[in-house]
């Protein structure tokens, strides 16, 4: 069995990668693949009998990779939390499982793709697959608010004042006046899904970016843009060359 894992967080890519070789010890696994540009690459070559796949990658959500191809092989998805998407899964037998990845959870999953496996050659099944897909792009609801810390208290940031999200040892919240609060979550790919892409950029691996808050960008001679925030002593943001397009696509509308 050949498995394709997309994941561009490299601690996850690396405790599911151990547990898929641990439950499927004879399949051949490819990946971690961290974009959509190499997903949609390699999935050109060749399709693999099962993807396990984070909703986020490093340079957009990977559910454009799926729209854009006939979809041949099952889907096992891990985000952060989204309740829409473990519903509507469940129903059309592809799991969506939550991280971290619970060891049982991705067996149950794993034993339901070899139960299943014969549905994924039915082309009436798929097409209702990608209208799936198309109701989650649709219908996402984004969050609204953020409960951070402030040493002992807890603070709600409207998520129109927040200016960026920036990953060190932890995730930091950074609102419109250059105010740093820790947050829980263990990953930018958890807060990039609860966040409206239109409005957010998830510019490296360090920042997640807000469009409202950006001040000017420039391009350098080695085509990376460098980004400034209207946040007061800020240090510039930078977008390596590969992110460039989309970037601008983004900023473009």
């Amino acid at each position: 069995m050949n498995i394709l894992l997309l994941e561009d967080e490299p601690l996850v890519a690396q405790s599911l990668l151990k547990l898929v070789r641990q439950l499927e010890p004879e399949a051949k696994i490819t990946g971690p693949i961290e974009t959509v540009i190499d997903a949609r690459k390699h999935l050109e070559l060749q399709t693999p009998d099962l993807i396990i796949s984070d909703i986020q990658l490093a340079d957009g959500i990977s559910l454009d990779v799926f729209t854009d191809y006939n979809i041949q092989c099952p889907i096992i998805f891990t985000t952060a939390y989204n309740e829409y998407a473990i519903r509507a899964f469940k129903v059309n037998s592809v799991d969506y499982l939550l991280k971290p990845v619970d060891k049982t959870e991705l067996k149950v999953a794993l034993e339901k793709f070899h139960l299943l496996q014969s549905k994924f050659g039915n082309e009436s099944y798929l097409e209702q697959l990608g209208d799936l897909f198309k109701d989650f792009q649709g219908s996402k609801k984004y969050k609204e608010r953020f409960a951070v810390h402030r040493g002992r208290n807890i603070v709600l940031v409207p998520t129109e004042e927040v200016a960026c999200f920036t990953k060190q040892e932890v995730i930091y919240l950074i609102n419109s006046e250059g105010e740093k609060y820790i947050t829980d979550y263990r990953s930018l790919d958890e807060v990039e899904e609860l966040l409206d892409p239109n409005q957010y950029f998830r510019a490296n691996r360090q920042h997640l970016v807000s469009m409202p808050h950006i001040a000017s960008m420039y391009t350098d001679d080695a085509s990376k843009i460098h980004v400034k925030m209207k946040v007061s002593g800020f240090e510039d943001i930078l977008i390596s060359k590969d992110k460039a397009a989309s970037f601008r696509r983004w900023v473009e509308g």
